[in-house]
């Protein structure tokens, strides 16, 4: 990915910070499934709750809050609702979508194949190109990165990614949109 940043050296994420229903079974999930280690437990202050922290490889964490009374999550506000190839993946604005994980791409189809065996249910593979829709039936020189879509015990949308080939300032070739002003469509 080649491009570096000339205003800060920034080394990649710290952590993600999300928030879940139960610790107990988070830990379950990330670190027995996901085989993430568990690297960093807290007890917040005044019964607040707890923040755990989960090692997703180089140096970069995935964090968990746990409060004792936080809402219920809104699937479709904040977070997507559905699995990229079975539904609507919109969520709000400022929600957090979902969250990748880098995998190696000579690893991607076994990776595939060991969430299914522990009972993980996951979406068709994408292979991601720049076609009309964005996606290829098979691996060819035109894919950039293979998906696999799968949710959390709380419905977070996670992904494992493998990029297939280098991205080149070629890569780099849309506009960026514009917002559209909630009111444009509205009669005056």
């Amino acid at each position: 990915m080649g491009r570096s940043n000339e205003e800060f050296e920034i080394g990649g994420v710290s952590h993600v910070a999300l928030v879940c229903r139960d610790m107990a079974r988070t830990v379950d999930f990330y670190q027995g499934v996901l085989g993430m280690p568990l690297v960093k437990t807290i007890e917040l202050p005044v019964d607040m709750g707890q923040h755990f922290f989960f090692d997703i490889g180089n140096g970069d964490c995935l964090a968990f809050f746990w409060f004792p009374n936080a809402p219920e999550p809104a699937p479709g506000v904040s977070a997507a609702p559905a699995l990229p190839t079975e539904g609507e993946i919109v969520s709000a604005i400022g929600s957090m979508n979902h969250l990748a994980f880098n995998v190696p791409a000579d690893r991607f189809d076994d990776y595939v194949e060991r969430l299914r065996a522990k009972g993980v249910a996951v979406s068709d593979v994408l292979n991601h190109d720049d076609s009309e829709w964005g996606v290829a039936p098979e691996v060819t020189p035109d894919v950039f990165v293979r998906s696999v879509y799968f949710f959390d015990p709380d419905g977070v949308l996670l992904e494992f990614a493998a990029w297939t080939r280098p991205l080149t300032d070629a890569d780099v070739r849309h506009e960026p949109a514009r917002a559209i002003p909630r009111n444009a469509n509205a009669l005056t």
